[in-house]
């Protein structure tokens, strides 16, 4: 290997944008024109499908993260319609970001077909969702990337098993992940990274890696274990009310992470020469030699 290719950044907005197709935009923007990210990714929940009665109608565990009365009108007021998620694909068209969606349940995934993004992503929630996984190897003909955090190795040979009796593994891109919301660096586990690489890299489609770290030291590390991927949550603000906040990026952080990423693989190549261009006159000026 002569150099090693640049991640994908993949800015992962999810409900950050409080339910404001507005604000979704502006993140948009904000991650193509400040910090030169080009994959962004939202999230499409059916709430009703996901949560149990009693659960819908409770009131939100953490009432001062809730946008609304009960934790279902909470996730009703965070969730953008069909109709919205076009808008926001071609929105996204637009200004040359490429527009993905996690999908937590088969409704979802439905819509988000029909949309015809280039990948879906299936969050570490619902990637034990067998029915889920094995429609979206029949009906969705792109790249369909799985996260696996909070997930047993058997619950992951499951997913590997499905994926390559469907004839869709190398469509797959499994994520090392670390399912907590932030997490220290300590949790983060990067080695899972090389696991990933060593025992499915010869099969699916890439490696990578979803951060939930507070700071941008990680990525680096993460890229150099063998990421192809990287997502990192993405807020304009984080001081506004919600669980991910916590854990995402400001738009200087995330450019950071991209310009690094950038600088980073520009040095990750092997010598062409022995002795490189600017170390001749260097070679001529310092490098002992016996004398006559």
């Amino acid at each position: 290997m002569n150099k090693r290719t640049l991640p994908t950044l993949i800015a992962e907005v999810g409900c950050n944008h409080k339910g404001d197709i507005e604000i979704a935009k502006e993140f948009i923007t904000t991650a193509v024109n400040f910090c030169d990210v080009h994959h962004i990714k939202f999230q499409k929940r059916d709430n009703k499908t996901l949560l149990p009665g009693g659960r819908y109608n409770a009131p939100h565990p953490v009432p001062q993260n809730s946008y609304g009365t009960t934790y279902g009108e909470h996730r009703e007021n965070l969730e953008f319609s069909l109709n919205q998620h076009r808008e926001l694909k071609a929105f996204c068209d637009q200004h040359g970001v490429t527009y993905s969606t996690s999908v937590w349940d088969i409704p979802s995934l439905e819509e988000i077909i029909s949309l015809n993004p280039d990948y879906i992503k299936i969050p570490s929630a619902t990637n034990t969702h067998i029915e889920l996984l094995r429609l979206a190897c029949e009906e969705f003909p792109g790249q369909i990337h799985v996260s696996l955090g909070m997930t047993t190795h058997l619950e992951e040979t499951e997913i590997l098993t499905l994926f390559h009796d469907a004839g869709r593994i190398k469509d797959l891109v499994l994520y090392a992940c670390t399912s907590g919301y932030p997490i220290e660096p300590t949790e983060a586990c990067l080695f899972e990274i090389t696991r990933l690489k060593k025992n499915y890299g010869e099969e699916v489609s890439a490696i990578g890696y979803s951060g939930h770290h507070n700071g941008i030291a990680l990525d680096i590390a993460a890229f150099t274990l063998g990421a192809d991927y990287i997502e990192r949550h993405f807020t304009l603000d984080r001081t506004w009310k919600g669980t991910d906040h916590a854990a995402s990026l400001e738009p200087d952080g995330l450019r950071r992470v991209q310009r690094d990423l950038v600088t980073c693989a520009s040095a990750l190549t092997n010598k062409p020469t022995e002795i490189l261009t600017i170390e001749e006159p260097q070679r001529v000026k310092l490098k002992w030699r016996p004398t006559a």
